[in-house]
């Protein structure tokens, strides 16, 4: 994009002699383009404004006054990108207040010596002309940034999306589990944000939980086939062999760490204490109440959720209504309160996927 050369003052005054003594001062360096009046100072800065490095502005002038015009500049933006000295020769400690205020740089008064003129106008140009450049080496830093973020976001969701269809291809479950997982999450988190903000969790936060549920399950890869796809119910020895998954799954997660970021607590937690419950009856840590991740806590119930009214080796799935009350009445463990609160609002939207009656992929959370 071409770079337009910001080479020219505007003088803004009524007084044609003030605007010759300014023009005499900058002629022989700057293009020179006044306005007598307020209304014609405005007209030149929307048309000139690409190219403006100055305004000299008078304060008490025809049609629209110098405060009218720094007003405007304020609205439409422009008073960040052009400086604004104001003159005046009638200023008072309230007029001066509020010039600053709407965004003047300096004030000189009637008369001025034009030497002054000349180096407190170049001083202030410069510094605005250093401010805009460091503003857009920002606003390009930021931008590779946020490009480079959104590339590593999209490959950690092709890992994460790959590791949890290793865990489902192992399993024999339906390969729509760790997708209705991350939906159902997604709709949990919603209702959490809205209903309560004491959890502090913003939409950058729920993006990369989303994701981080994918891998609730991943302890699953180092449990025995024996074990894992036994189609009866577990001896007690076989059940405590299962449940060591949470462990398993955090061993993984370690080795493939390359460093502590939010998105690998997330998904730490997860995969720890998603079988957690809020009386301390779950497992692998025993945890009670808010010492479980709000995270956990999630996934935790959208899992069972899930678990239930799915088909799997050892049971056929329990209708939504079934399911939902079993839930609601404890039967697969105690959940907080703000989480059957959500499952109360959510439960249609989540009926909804189960039973068919949304196109799951058009519904899946990207």
């Amino acid at each position: 994009m071409e770079t337009i050369e910001k080479d020219t003052i505007l003088i803004a005054d009524d007084a044609e002699l003030n605007r010759e003594m300014i023009k005499f001062i900058f002629e022989e360096q700057f293009n020179i383009i006044e306005a007598a009046d307020g209304v014609q100072a405005i007209n030149r800065i929307v048309e000139h404004s690409d190219r403006l490095c100055l305004l000299f502005l008078d304060l008490l002038m025809p049609k629209k006054s110098g405060l009218d015009v720094l007003r405007f500049m304020n609205e439409e933006d422009y008073i960040n990108y052009i400086p604004v000295i104001m003159i005046t020769g009638e200023a008072t400690d309230e007029t001066d207040e509020k010039a600053y205020e709407y965004g003047a740089s300096d004030i000189i008064y009637k008369p001025f010596a034009p030497n002054v003129v000349m180096r407190r106008a170049k001083n202030l140009m410069e510094l605005f002309e250093h401010r805009i450049y460091v503003e857009r080496k920002l606003e390009k830093r930021t931008r590779q940034l946020r490009e480079s973020r959104e590339k590593l976001e999209r490959n950690n969701e092709f890992l994460v999306n790959a590791l949890s269809s290793v865990v489902e291809f192992r399993s024999l479950e339906s390969g729509e589990h760790i997708q209705r997982v991350k939906y159902f999450t997604g709709i949990f988190l919603k209702y959490i944000m809205k209903y309560y903000p004491k959890y502090g969790i913003e939409k950058e936060q729920a993006d990369l939980i989303i994701n981080a549920s994918a891998l609730h399950d991943i302890g699953k890869i180092a449990i025995p086939d024996s074990i894992l796809l036994k189609p009866g119910r577990l001896t007690k020895d076989e059940f405590e062999e299962m449940k060591k998954h949470t462990l398993y799954g955090c061993e993984l997660l370690e080795k493939f760490k390359q460093e502590d970021n939010e998105f690998y607590n997330y998904c730490y937690d997860i995969c720890r204490s998603h079988h957690e419950r809020y009386d301390g009856n779950g497992y692998p840590d025993s945890l009670k109440g808010d010492e479980i991740p709000i995270w956990a806590q999630i996934v935790s119930i959208v899992d069972v959720y899930d678990a239930l009214v799915s088909k799997r080796v050892y049971k056929d799935p329990y209708v939504v209504d079934e399911a939902a009350r079993m839930i609601m009445e404890g039967e697969c463990g105690i959940f907080s309160p703000e989480m059957l609160d959500c499952f109360s609002l959510a439960k249609h939207e989540l009926f909804d996927v189960t039973e068919g009656a949304l196109s799951f992929a058009d519904s899946v959370v990207k």
